[in-house]
């Protein structure tokens, strides 16, 4: 009887203790939580005051000049819509094309043994280590040489080429995609072609949906490039002209307009992870079910 006592008080005790550290996390993650929209919610607050009200100090309640801050950035000299357009297509083909061909890459490299497989492999590596501002000097000339200067190619073609996309896709396959289900689709008479895309890409989704918000994100945000390549008002993107609307003359600059913009822009980045993050949460499920 004593033993079943200390049985059943041990294994309380245990419950107890299990209990108390599950409520921590939950606080602990409430909290960060808080912290991290914290500074969304003051964004679309500042988009809903005006520039006189931002001068007069901080406050975390809404105004009601959500519209007028609306209405005066699209009536403005700068084109936001179509900067907005050209972000979008921009950011939307370079994840594509950044996850797909990386991933392709990836596959290679994991799939097939080839002479010069471990060089090509440390390579890749390699120019992940050099930053873009080494390298700008020569890629404007090359464009400039190519007469594709002031378009969105140069800004979309490159990300074919991600050594970072590469690599996470590399380390996702090590762990998820076993050579024995490649060698059983070519046994099956499945095409190369067919096998990458009918077979890996899908078995590829969690880790493709990471690197897409992360491509899109990087090129949407991306304002050193695009300032250096676009030169003409209409092809400009979102970053650009939110630089020229903050660097306004003193007469001309508007505090409500700048947080408008800057609400506006971050809208599609939402939406994108919305979309997307199903497919993060599937793979992190899958995973911790193969474990």
């Amino acid at each position: 009887m004593t033993t079943n006592t200390s049985d059943v008080a041990g294994k309380t005790n245990e419950g107890a203790s299990i209990f108390a550290r599950r409520v921590i996390a939950y606080i602990v993650l409430i909290l960060i939580t808080i912290i991290c929209l914290f500074w969304f919610y003051i964004l679309f607050v500042n988009a809903t005051r005006s520039h006189s009200e931002m001068s007069a100090g901080f406050t975390p309640f809404p105004s009601s000049h959500l519209m007028e801050n609306w209405k005066n950035l699209l009536e403005g000299t700068m084109p936001v819509v179509s900067g907005m357009v050209n972000s979008l297509i921009i950011a939307t083909l370079s994840a594509a094309l950044a996850t797909y061909f990386n991933t392709m890459t990836a596959y290679a490299i994991h799939a097939y043994d080839f002479r010069f497989k471990n060089f090509i492999y440390t390579f890749i590596l390699m120019i992940m280590m050099i930053p873009t501002q080494v390298t700008v000097l020569g890629f404007i000339g090359l464009i400039n040489d190519m007469g594709i200067n002031d378009s969105a190619i140069p800004l979309i073609v490159p990300s074919i080429a991600s050594p970072a996309v590469f690599f996470y896709m590399k380390q996702y396959m090590d762990s998820t995609l076993p050579l024995s289900l490649i060698e059983a689709a070519r046994i099956d008479g499945s095409g190369e072609f067919r096998t990458f895309n009918q077979i890996v890409v899908p078995l590829m989704k969690p880790a493709i949906a990471v690197q897409a918000i992360f491509s899109f994100v990087a090129s949407w945000n991306n304002y050193f490039v695009p300032a250096l390549v676009l030169h003409s008002q209409e092809k400009k993107t979102l970053p650009i002209l939110m630089q020229q609307l903050r660097s306004a003359d003193f007469l001309k600059f508007d505090m409500g307009q700048v947080y408008m913009m800057i609400a506006f822009s971050i809208f599609p980045v939402i939406i994108v992870y919305l979309l997307l993050s199903r497919y993060i949460v599937g793979g992190v499920t899958l995973g911790g079910v193969k474990g």
